[in-house]
């Protein structure tokens, strides 16, 4: 099986080539759910130590439904199918150049969440545009054991996500395992009582280390892993409360940093639907081409799980 590796702001993409399960035909929607039910294993080995690592996000390329489309990608991670993934699309875009796959300008390529636009500025920019994005919920309190009322808004962005933007901890790389601590507390919470579509991710919001910078996020992603990006499609869904509540307007752009400093720079148009259509522009770097072989005599077949 031919993987090739990168990473977009520090947070690893793993594209695999060739060699993955029958998903059949149909609507990429129906292929992820048939992933995520009967081969979970398969993401299991890929991105699981020792062949994987912590926080790597599997693209699997397989046909689009639609002909106009470069190509259609189902994301996963070790916990999660996907629908969509900002960094991912960012590294596969950069991946595809590499491989004289995509040449520079505009592509369409084709996710469980519908069909997206990359522009591939040159070997290592990308600017994705997203599916329409929105709030779905806002002030949605939770009570969390030891830390009291935590308040927040539910917003899609190709993923689910919680976005706090008060939180006495500051968004910052010492405090990544109370954050994470937290997300996961907050996220298990929120979907025991929430009802209709499950949060998947939790966004911390905090203060940029850049005066130029707009904000700075902490990202907790379905494995418990944080995002080392500033996640696209959470950047996204933040980008639909800036505008649902009258803080950023069409088109004027700012820069999104990661918990390690990484950054996107966003700026979103109104939607045909009520939403929005975020753009997101950041940089990947190809960091290997490789063969996976699988011994059949392996004694983690799978990866490791502890």
């Amino acid at each position: 099986m031919r993987v090739i590796d990168s990473h977009t702001g520090g947070e690893p993409t793993r594209v695999i080539l060739n060699g993955g399960p029958d998903l059949g035909s149909g609507p990429l929607s129906e292929r992820a759910r048939r992933l995520s039910q009967d081969h979970m294993e398969f993401c299991h080995t890929l991105l699981r130590e020792p062949r994987g690592q912590v926080a790597m996000v599997g693209a699997l390329l397989v046909e689009p439904v639609d002909p106009r489309c470069l190509t259609g990608v189902i994301f996963f991670d070790v916990a999660a199918v996907l629908d969509m993934c900002g960094h991912g699309t960012i590294g596969l875009a950069v991946t595809l150049a590499h491989l004289g796959m995509a040449t520079p300008g505009s592509h369409l390529i084709e996710t469980p969440a519908g069909v997206i636009k990359v522009h591939l500025q040159d070997n290592s920019t990308v600017s994705v545009t997203n599916i329409e994005s929105r709030v779905i919920q806002s002030d949605v309190t939770v009570e969390i054991a030891d830390q009291g009322p935590v308040t927040g808004t539910i917003a899609y962005g190709g993923n689910w996500f919680y976005i706090v933007e008060t939180y006495p901890v500051p968004v910052l790389p010492e405090n990544i395992a109370a954050l994470t601590q937290a997300g996961v507390a907050i996220r298990t919470q929120l979907n025991a009582t929430l009802h209709g579509a499950k949060v998947d991710h939790v966004i911390f919001q905090g203060h940029p280390i850049s005066a130029d910078n707009f904000s700075r996020n902490f990202v907790l992603c379905p494995d418990d892993t944080y995002d080392r990006s500033p996640c696209g499609t959470g950047s996204s869904a933040f980008l639909a409360c800036l505008a649902d509540q009258g803080r950023l307007p069409p088109d004027q752009q700012i820069t999104q940093e990661s918990i390690i400093g990484s950054e996107y720079q966003l700026s979103y148009q109104h939607g045909p639907t009520g939403g929005i259509i975020p753009t997101i522009t950041g940089s990947a770097y190809v960091l290997a081409d490789t063969t996976m072989i699988f011994s059949a005599n392996d004694p983690f077949p799978n990866g490791i799980a502890v």
